[in-house]
C-alpha cells in the first residue's frame, strides 16, 4: 500500500512539474512596439502550443500504479515498469490523436528601418498586404497590430 502511495504521489508531482512548465516569469510589463508595412501574408499550420508531453507522464505514472497491484517481489517489480512503459506509450499516443495542427497567419512586415520580420500569430481577418501596422514584442511572444 505504501508503494502505491508513493507511486501515485510521484504521479501527481510530475503532472504538476509539467503544468507549471509552460508558464513564464514574471517579468517586466514593458513591450517593444515597432512600425511597419505588411508585405505578405500566408496562411500555414502549427502544432499545439500544450505538448509538453503530459499525456506519457500521465500513462507511465498510471501504467505503474497498475503494474503494482500485479504480483509481488521480482514479479512485481517487472510488472511496475513494463505498465510504465506500456502507459507512456499509450499516454504519448492518445495526446498526439488529440493535439492537432491548428491554422495560423505567417506575416511578413518590412519595418520603418527597412528590416524584414517574420510573425507567425493566429488569424486575423482586419490584417492585409500593403496596411501599416504595429509589431509588439519581440521574440516568440511578438503580434501585429493594425494602425
Amino acid at each position: 500500500m505504501k508503494r502505491l502511495f508513493a507511486n501515485v504521489l510521484a504521479l501527481i508531482v510530475a503532472a504538476t512539474l509539467a503544468g507549471c512548465a509552460g508558464m513564464g516569469g514574471g517579468g517586466s510589463s514593458d513591450q517593444e512596439i515597432r512600425q511597419g508595412r505588411i508585405e505578405q501574408i500566408q496562411m500555414v499550420q502549427v502544432d499545439h502550443p500544450n505538448q509538453f508531453g503530459v499525456g506519457a507522464i500521465l500513462g507511465g505514472g498510471a501504467g505503474a500504479a497498475l503494474g503494482s497491484l500485479i504480483g509481488a517481489g521480482t514479479g512485481r517489480d517487472v510488472a511496475i515498469a513494463v505498465g510504465a512503459i506500456a502507459g507512456a506509450v499509450g499516454g504519448s499516443y492518445a495526446q498526439s490523436k488529440y493535439d492537432s495542427r491548428r491554422p495560423a497567419q505567417q506575416v511578413i512586415v518590412r519595418l520603418t528601418s527597412g528590416v524584414l520580420v517574420s510573425i507567425t500569430q493566429q488569424p486575423n481577418p482586419a490584417l492585409y498586404v500593403g496596411q501599416n501596422v504595429y509589431v509588439e514584442g519581440a521574440g516568440a511572444n511578438a503580434s501585429i497590430v493594425p494602425r
